[in-house]
């Protein structure tokens, strides 16, 4: 009985910080602006650290300074929308992440410089295309926010399918080196789930049913991709959670971790294949040349 009720509680815990966190996340997605920027921000600078503990854990040690430099140069890029600027940030951080180590680092020198720049990278720069997604805009759409809330419903969906079609039918595992709980039955209802949300979700802004399948496939793959990688880090690196910031859900890389992917993939598709067809007008131009 008092199991029982540690259970209930934890699920309530759960719930309840979920709630919570989705109604800021959403909030300050449907405004834009700098409430976007300043959410990716706090996100960011949260996930960061966790990661630093996690690889300090593994006898790693990436420079915290540098990537928190890098990504708040980055958050600005992205809000500016400044893409010229993006190779000139990263190159600088590069050779900044070796000068760190030059001056200020330990043994193992190599590894601290590639964590710093995966850091870089996982942490930042992948998260912060939310803000490009967002401001998305054309003449069919006005901005990127139906596409936003489809590859979060999608991702939720994940999560959800992925459970209980799991625990219900599961017997084949996914990635038993890097996650036993998870099953290949978990992971194609969990994709079930998704491509019937994001057509739901789709419909209701005017996308078409195949793009929303498309849109919802590459959500749930990426999402699965990401979770996956994050449990990757922390089984390689002998830690359980990435933090305790969020009761009943760990740390901030366990709640984004199937973010981290499929933002970036979900604003390069919307890009190159809804809000402008340049890429795959090059495609086929290069097809037909092949024939």
């Amino acid at each position: 009985m008092e199991e029982q009720n540690k259970g209930l509680n934890k699920n309530a815990t759960r719930l309840l910080t979920g709630l919570i966190l989705g109604t800021i996340v959403m909030s300050c997605i449907i405004y834009g602006k700098l409430a976007i920027l300043f959410m990716l921000l706090a996100i960011i600078f949260l996930a960061t650290k966790e990661y630093v503990k996690i690889l300090k854990h593994k006898g790693f040690f990436p420079s915290f300074k540098v990537m928190l430099l890098a990504e708040v140069l980055l958050a600005w890029i992205a809000y500016v929308q400044r893409f010229d600027l993006v190779a000139l940030v990263l190159s600088f951080c590069s050779i900044g992440s070796f000068m760190w180590v030059l001056f200020c680092g330990r043994q193992p020198y190599i590894a601290n410089v590639a964590t710093t720049l995966l850091g870089i990278v996982y942490c930042g720069w992948f998260p912060l295309h939310l803000v490009f997604l967002r401001n998305l805009h054309c003449l069919r759409f006005e901005s990127g926010l139906g596409f936003v809330v489809l590859m979060f419903t999608a991702i939720l969906l994940t999560d959800t399918g992925c459970y209980y079609v799991g625990t219900k039918f599961g017997k084949h595992k996914l990635a038993p080196v890097i996650s036993p709980n998870k099953t290949i039955e978990g992971s194609i209802g969990g994709g079930i789930f998704a491509i019937i949300g994001a057509v739901i979700v789709g419909w209701t802004f005017g996308l078409e049913w195949y793009l929303a399948v498309l849109a919802g496939l590459l959500c749930t793959v990426f999402a699965q991709i990401g979770d996956l990688s994050e449990s990757l880090i922390k089984r390689d690196a002998g830690v359980k959670d990435s933090g305790h910031s969020l009761p009943g859900h760990g740390g901030f890389l366990d709640r984004a971790d199937s973010f981290i992917f499929t933002i970036p993939m979900m604003y390069y598709f919307c890009y190159y294949f809804i809000f402008s067809n340049n890429l795959l007008t090059d495609i086929l131009q290069f097809v037909r040349r092949l024939f």
